[in-house]
């Protein structure tokens, strides 16, 4: 009778001993053992470890761990050399502030009006004046200038002078569609007015425009400034460059 499936009734001559290790059975041994010769616990390690040793542990974690300690040495060193360098270049950037000259300011010399004048920073003096008979300009850069022309002859009634020269100038520079006078007034050694443009259309904002007589005994001078759009920080500049004239 056959036997039932899954049992034998004898072992297989070819069957391991379940005892064997599974690496190593006694049927697929090669090696010899020399006589006397115990295997003892080398039976439980692979082939390589019996010729070569057993391993040894590699000590990752270790290496691991220096190579982070000599890592963030290096790290510290150049965040260290980094803020040292900061700190020179800003001593430099400080040192460089402290000793540099201040910023020159521009200069306007006419030998024609007589006039001369110290020009704020972001003005400078121009080649040609855009009106005829001034004899020198100076601009801001921005749409903005001053024009200095002599008068000839003295002047008797300087506030009616310059009335009529700014009535002139307006007609001329402002072309607005209401012009209004915004000051009026005596300056030491003259007189000015100053007028103020405005426009019915978007695109034109309003100007601003300022008439100075200068009455000098021996050679008067007007000065004539105007700025286009106004706004309060170039007037201020403007009155200071025309209050700036000798």
């Amino acid at each position: 009778m056959a036997p039932e499936w899954g049992h034998r009734e004898r072992p297989h001559p070819l069957d391991l001993d379940p005892e064997e290790p599974a690496w190593n059975p006694r049927i697929g041994r090669t090696a010899s053992r020399p006589p006397g010769h115990d295997w003892g616990t080398e039976d439980d390690l692979p082939p390589s470890a019996r010729l070569y040793g057993a391993p040894a542990d590699p000590g990752v974690r270790k290496r691991r761990t220096g190579g982070g300690q000599v890592w963030r040495r290096v790290v510290a060193v150049l965040v260290a050399l980094a803020a040292g360098a900061g700190l020179v270049a800003g001593a430099t950037v400080v040192a460089l502030r402290l000793t540099a000259p201040p910023a020159e300011t521009g200069r306007l010399s006419d030998s024609l009006a007589g006039v001369t004048a110290t020009l704020p920073q972001g003005w400078s003096a121009g080649a040609v004046a855009p009106v005829t008979g001034f004899t020198s300009v100076v601009r801001d850069g921005g749409g903005g200038f001053v024009m200095a022309r002599p008068v000839p002859g003295p002047v008797r009634d300087p506030k009616k002078a310059t009335a009529e020269a700014a009535e002139l100038y307006s007609r001329l520079l402002l072309k607005g569609d209401r012009v209004t006078i915004v000051e009026d007034k005596a300056v030491p050694g003259g007189h000015t007015r100053a007028l103020r443009a405005e426009y019915r259309d978007v695109v034109n904002r309003p100007a601003f425009l300022r008439v100075m007589l200068l009455t000098r005994p021996d050679k008067p001078v007007l000065l004539v400034g105007l700025l286009q759009p106004e706004e309060n920080n170039r007037r201020q500049e403007l009155d200071t460059v025309m209050t700036s004239v000798r």
